[in-house]
């Protein structure tokens, strides 16, 4: 099946967390192809500077203001607003179960009420836990094991339920981990928990090292692997998904690159990108932390036509690095 994005003839659609990572750079290629954005955002981990130019921007929390923005005149809402820090979760579980679920039950009811029948859930991998096979695709068993991903898998049960009883046109994309920039919008979270951005970090001088978090896993070099995509190919599935989005169907999809990349891979090409010298430190293994976590993405090929573009780990890393260094010299 090969699916394009159509035109989207000044189509109006609804960015919540469009000021943050994933939903700025999203919300700038629906710019690029001709969507009408409003922006909605409670700034409290995303970034005003992160809204592309061009979008209207509301700043709220979607549990009270979706309803006063939505009206008949949206075609769609690209939803990323979530708190999405695992650690936090399992020491805060309540900040998540009312942000993430509780927001998300009202941007349904506002949806409803307003007549917009069309969404695209920014969900996430953490739903299937620790996984039984390798590759991990939709049909694996879900079993997450903080109550960030919990909170993201009882979202798509309700969507799934909303789109069986209302007609709601949906797709949840479930991605792994996201890297590098997109025309000036990247990573910028306070405090930082992802590796490359980490790895960077200490590259620039910010942080004394980088900590290795078990060495002995049974992977080729003894360290994790994970599954990278790029900002910019998240992004394209997005746009896929808006243009497939059936009514009354709920499709889910996992996005990955299809190959993972252990933790010193990673390291060593920051080490080639910056020309630094990275130091790193040796740790236990974390709690929970499975030895190998790669997507089967071949549902998102056949259902989205939906390839990644930008498969090169070093590609990924520079990507990132060119913002971080765009970032630091700026002071923003």
């Amino acid at each position: 099946m090969t699916l394009t994005p159509g035109p989207a003839d000044g189509a109006r659609v609804l960015v919540t967390g469009g000021a943050g990572y994933i939903g700025s750079v999203v919300a700038a290629r629906l710019l690029e192809s001709g969507y009408r954005v409003t922006v909605l955002d409670d700034l409290s981990t995303g970034h005003r500077v992160g809204v592309p130019q061009g979008a209207e921007f509301v700043e709220g929390r979607i549990h009270d203001t979706a309803a006063k923005v939505l009206d008949p005149s949206f075609a769609a809402v690209l939803h990323f607003a979530a708190f999405s820090q695992v650690g936090e979760s399992v020491a805060k579980p309540e900040k998540y179960w009312a942000n993430n679920v509780v927001g998300t039950h009202l941007l349904l009811d506002a949806m409803r009420e307003a007549g917009v029948r069309k969404l695209v859930f920014s969900s996430t991998a953490a739903v299937y836990g620790e996984p039984e096979t390798v590759p991990i695709l939709e049909t694996a068993r879900t079993a997450p094991t903080s109550p960030y991903g919990a909170t993201k898998l009882a979202v798509d049960h309700m969507i799934s339920a909303e789109a069986i009883a209302h007609g709601l046109a949906a797709v949840s994309l479930r991605y792994f981990n996201v890297a590098g920039s997109y025309n000036g919008f990247g990573e910028r979270h306070d405090p930082e928990s992802h590796l490359i951005p980490l790895v960077l970090k200490a590259a620039l001088g910010e942080r004394p090292a980088i900590t290795l978090f078990g060495t002995d896993y049974p992977t080729p070099d003894g360290t994790c692997i994970r599954d990278y995509i790029h900002v910019a190919d998240l992004a394209d599935a997005h746009l896929r998904a808006l243009h497939r989005a059936h009514e009354g169907e709920h499709l889910i999809c996992n996005l990955g690159n299809g190959r993972g990349f252990t933790v010193r891979e990673v390291i060593d090409a920051a080490r080639r990108v910056t020309g630094r010298d990275i130091p790193q430190a040796e740790a236990e293994r974390r709690a929970g932390d499975p030895a190998t976590l790669v997507a089967g993405a071949q549902r998102a090929e056949t259902e989205l036509g939906w390839r990644p573009q930008h498969v090169d780990l070093d590609t990924m890393v520079a990507d990132a690095w060119s913002f971080a260094q765009a970032v630091r010299a700026e002071g923003r």
